[in-house]
């Protein structure tokens, strides 16, 4: 069998040491914190954070993968290996007597944004407290970016409704067997959902951000009018921070929130 054969499911290990270091690092102290641990592979990061934390809990997808960490962490009492899917995966049940979850992760590049989305959940019900977790860089960009920045979209919004996001750094395809075809950068996010703290509820705010940029050259305006939102409420509901010919990914979650706020309030008056 040719050594540059793709192993199944598209994986790309990181090989890189000093890679793996600072990721179990970029945790800080986790000896007393339970770590999950998605997609360990052949477990390169697993070994530094078994030393490093209190429990640790491996999900990996692969069935050969998974019996491979199992094996090799079988007389480590507090490292749980479990073949399964993260996306399927209830992190309550793992939480046992911690206040939180940690997580690491090398994130599949094709459903990186339905992890983050799961991993959001979890922080909505205060199961994940920290993770530290690596993606495709294009991916990473957009969700570390600000408003005012073109790479600024619904996931960065999302995102930062959940978590303070910090860029760690970035790894060539050299750091990885084999080798993709993009770069990975890796973030650190600390959870702190701003629901309650901006006025607004998930699901409708979640919907509102969706459709606020869905057409990345539209004016927020236009794109809210496509969502269903009349002239007359916009005119209404429009605040003064928020300039009219704006785009979305100009305007602060702060202003955002306000306007949704307002745009409800006069549904739920013309409701009455």
């Amino acid at each position: 069998m040719s050594s540059n054969k793709k192993p199944k499911l598209g994986q790309n290990f990181l090989v890189d040491e000093n890679a793996c270091l600072h990721i179990a690092e970029a945790l800080g102290d986790a000896s007393a914190r339970t770590v999950v641990e998605i997609g360990p592979g052949h477990g390169a990061i697993t070994e530094l954070l078994a030393a490093r934390c209190r429990r640790l809990h491996c999900i990996e997808f692969d069935p050969a993968l998974a019996r491979e960490l199992a094996f090799r962490f079988r007389n480590d009492d507090h490292v749980t290996v479990h073949h399964a899917d993260i996306l399927a995966t209830d992190l309550k049940t793992m939480l046992g007597e911690e206040a939180s979850l940690d997580v690491v992760g090398n994130l599949p590049y094709y459903i990186t944004s339905d992890i983050l989305l799961h991993l959001f959940g979890a922080a909505r019900e205060g199961v994940v407290g920290r993770a530290v977790v690596m993606m495709q860089r294009e991916v990473a960009e957009r969700i570390a970016a600000g408003p005012g920045s073109s790479e600024y979209g619904a996931l960065s919004a999302v995102t930062q409704m959940h978590a303070r996001v910090t860029n760690l750094f970035t790894l060539p395809p050299s750091a990885f067997s084999p080798p993709p075809d993009v770069f990975s950068t890796v973030l650190r996010m600390e959870f702190a959902p701003r629901f309650a703290e901006l006025g607004v509820e998930f699901e409708g705010f979640n919907r509102f951000l969706r459709a606020s940029f869905a057409q990345k050259r539209k004016t927020l305006a236009n794109n809210l009018r496509a969502a269903g939102y009349s002239p007359a409420e916009l005119t209404a509901a429009w605040p003064e921070t928020i300039a009219l010919q704006a785009r979305s990914e100009a305007v602060s979650l702060e202003a955002m929130a306000g306007l949704y706020r307002a745009l409800e309030a006069a549904r739920a008056t013309e409701a009455r």
